[in-house]
């Protein structure tokens, strides 16, 4: 069967090089025992060595010449190529509710939704591995202080542990992408429960850092007005939170703040704005 022709509507980047994509398809090891679910495999360059680990396999693909090669290629796992969109998928009928790991050469222009996806099943993904663009890699494993450390970088590291692996150079690939490409792996942290309202934490740490130059007393105000607005709406007033804001963390930019500075955060904001 003739080969695929990457798409580029869908980010396809086919790696070459089986050696990259052996050490690519190593890294579930760290994870051993339990089955695997890839994501984009086109035609099987990193599939190819998952099928020898002898866990359950299976191999999720949008793309539906990708799909007819792998059927053609891969009779093994001819029930567990799923044809769908991940980004669609509900995961926890993947496997019938057992963990697994997450793994792939993912398409950059849907890597991060990837993540969120995956900080979504945190519970059913006690590790994530693969290669995304470099700049992605370098965001998730950032530590505070760095250009690179964002709303990625606090969201997975408040639930993962990141390796940040090796580099990949971009003549490894059909067709060569622009940038480099990185792997990674993320392995679930002990945190069980972050200590916050978690959907108050997302909210702040989204907040903030889409407003990541101008300091926490100024980027943190949306936060507190919508919370002022939903005071007024059950009839209350709002207090004012100039005293609030005026405690030395509000001088601060979010990427100076760590992951345990984020949630002594939440818990203020909740504090101030509790009715």
């Amino acid at each position: 069967m003739k080969s695929v022709k990457p798409k580029k509507f869908l980010g396809q980047h086919f790696l070459t090089d089986l050696k990259i994509a052996q050490d690519i398809a190593d890294t579930v090891d760290a994870c051993p025992g339990i089955p695997v679910l890839e994501v984009g495999p086109g035609m099987g360059v990193m599939t190819q060595f998952l099928v020898r680990k002898e866990r359950p396999l299976k191999v999720v693909e949008i793309d539906f010449e990708s799909v007819d090669y792998l059927r053609h290629n891969f009779p093994q796992l001819e029930e567990n190529i799923i044809e769908d969109d991940f980004l669609k998928m509900h995961l926890e009928h993947t496997f019938e509710g057992q963990p697994f790991v997450l793994t792939g050469n993912y398409p950059y222009n849907i890597s991060s939704q990837i993540f969120f996806k995956m900080l979504d099943y945190k519970d059913l993904i006690p590790c994530c591995t693969g290669m995304v663009q470099k700049e992605v890699a370098e965001r998730i494993a950032s530590a505070p202080g760095n250009k690179a450390y964002g709303i990625l970088s606090v969201l997975i590291q408040a639930w993962y542990s990141v390796e940040y692996l090796f580099t990949v150079h971009e003549n490894v690939f059909n067709p060569p992408p622009k940038v480099k490409s990185a792997v990674i792996r993320m392995t679930r942290n002990a945190t069980t429960d972050l200590g916050c309202d978690e959907r108050l934490f997302k909210q702040i740490v989204k907040t903030t850092f889409n407003q990541r130059r101008k300091t926490l007393r100024n980027s943190i105000r949306p936060v507190l007005a919508d919370a002022d607005n939903k005071a007024v709406q059950q009839g209350h007033t709002p207090r004012p939170h100039d005293a609030f804001l005026a405690d030395d963390l509000f001088g601060l930019r979010p990427e100076q703040l760590s992951v345990a500075e984020f949630i002594r955060l939440t818990n203020a904001v909740a504090e101030e704005t509790k009715l």
